[in-house]
């Protein structure tokens, strides 16, 4: 098991901070966000002093019905050999639903939704993780998500699953602490009970992070700092093993160099004051041990209905699936939507810049009942493309550069028995002046 101590999630926006903070060991940077021939130049730079670098995927979906994507997983082979990583992360979790498994459209969450702790989805996300492991060069360990909602009809805990996981395929763990503090408040679930059950000489690293509570939800933002009923769960853990790394996450708002210090020493405090027996412990079993069912193909068909009824409630507005909290799914749906809404902020900044205050408002009339298909840019694109097409932007200079936006990342005219050919002509006339 590689040791890695004591690390923080590399973002562009504290890369020079990061440069800057002591006993950094090693650095996690989202998978998805780093281009294998352009890694950017301070990433670089950690890498030429020594400095670890794990890439962390969020889109692979492995707890979903259907196999992984044999491109997403290249794209991760290909992040961890560009990165000289040790090992690669990604979530328990299914990201998309619908197609070909139910006859439906895909759609997308752009979100980490939980998948239900039953044999159906045990045995499906051992035969994907099998698969990742066959396609990655180096180990791969999978994080354990914080959610607001959960299953009915679940038949193991959470630690019961995770073991079993383990077990079966000999995957690693990364243990986010935080996410264990946010289930402990939102679905009632007890971190040391979590904690007692799991293989944790499987656990290869751990993630801490800041949330906030409002309303007698945890929402697990990782833009508030980091609290101390986490670093309590961090010491609980720390209390049966010695983790062999603990990295401190942080997405947004992002705080002072100096408070960012203060909470690693925070982190090392508390992971230097537990038990150091886990250098014996014995490493898990590698390679699957044969439990898993000879109906995998039902088992996938099953869990597609049900991840596709789920997720159509909360991003399409069907109806809500038997046995789920409606308000619960409310909050979620609208967490979606604030997230989805965020996120194409950042990836179009020039939407909020047009509309102004009313790009939230016009976004969420956008989102509602109109799923996420194709990444959050061709969201961005279908957003604008829904503005302009509906003649809801009224005023002619906004609409104006709303078109000039559109054209100049559509790429050639789309041919006239296309869908988007009226929305194009018409763009052609705003642009004409007609």
């Amino acid at each position: 098991m590689t040791r890695l101590g004591t690390g923080i999630g590399w973002r562009p926006e504290i890369a020079e901070d990061i440069a800057r903070l002591p006993d950094i060991d090693w650095v996690e940077v989202v998978a998805e966000n780093v281009c294998p021939g352009h890694v950017p130049d301070a990433l670089l730079r950690l890498r030429e002093r020594g400095t670890t670098v794990v890439p962390h995927g969020v889109s692979l979906g492995l707890g979903g019905a259907e196999r992984p994507d044999p491109e997403r997983l290249s794209a991760l082979a290909e992040r961890a050999e560009a990165l000289g990583s040790p090992l690669v992360t990604e979530h328990i979790a299914f990201v998309r639903a619908g197609g070909p498994l139910t006859g439906s459209p895909a759609i997308e969450a752009g979100h980490l939704l939980p998948v239900p702790r039953t044999r159906d989805a045990l045995d499906v996300l051992c035969e994907n993780v099998a698969t990742a492991q066959a396609a990655l060069p180096v180990p791969l360990a999978l994080e354990n998500i914080a959610a607001l909602i959960s299953w009915p009809g679940e038949e193991m805990t959470e630690g019961q699953f995770l073991a079993e996981l383990v077990e079966r395929t000999g995957v690693r763990l990364l243990i986010d602490v935080a996410n264990l503090h946010t289930n402990h408040v939102n679905r009632g679930e007890d971190p040391a009970k979590a904690l007692d059950e799991l293989p944790t000489e499987a656990i290869a690293y751990v993630h801490v992070a800041g949330g906030v509570e409002r309303d007698g939800v945890w929402h697990d933002s990782h833009a508030h700092p980091v609290t101390q009923p986490v670093l309590d769960v961090l010491a609980e853990l720390c209390a049966r093993t010695t983790p062999p790394g603990v990295l401190l996450e942080r997405d947004e708002d992002f705080p002072a160099a100096e408070e960012l210090a203060g909470e690693l020493d925070a982190i090392r405090a508390v992971t230097a004051a537990g038990v150091t027996a886990a250098d014996a412990a014995p490493a898990p079993k590698h390679g699957p041990n044969g439990n898993g069912t000879p109906d995998i193909d039902a088992a996938r068909e099953r869990l597609a209905r049900a991840q596709t009824a789920l997720l159509s409630a909360l991003v399409a507005g069907d109806p809500a699936p038997e046995g789920f909290d409606r308000q619960r799914l409310g909050i979620q749906a609208r967490a979606l939507t604030s997230k989805r809404a965020g996120v194409v902020a950042k990836v179009a900044p020039e939407l909020p810049e047009i509309l102004g205050d009313g790009y939230r408002r016009a976004f969420e009339g956008y989102a509602d009942g109109r799923p996420m298909t194709g990444g959050y840019r061709r969201d961005a694109m279908a957003f604008v493309e829904h503005l302009l097409a509906a003649g809801d932007v009224r005023d002619a200079a906004t609409r104006r550069r709303l078109t000039l936006w559109w054209q100049e990342r559509s790429g050639p005219a789309p041919l006239s028995s296309h869908p988007l050919a009226r929305f194009a002509r018409r763009a052609r006339l705003v642009l004409s002046g007609g």
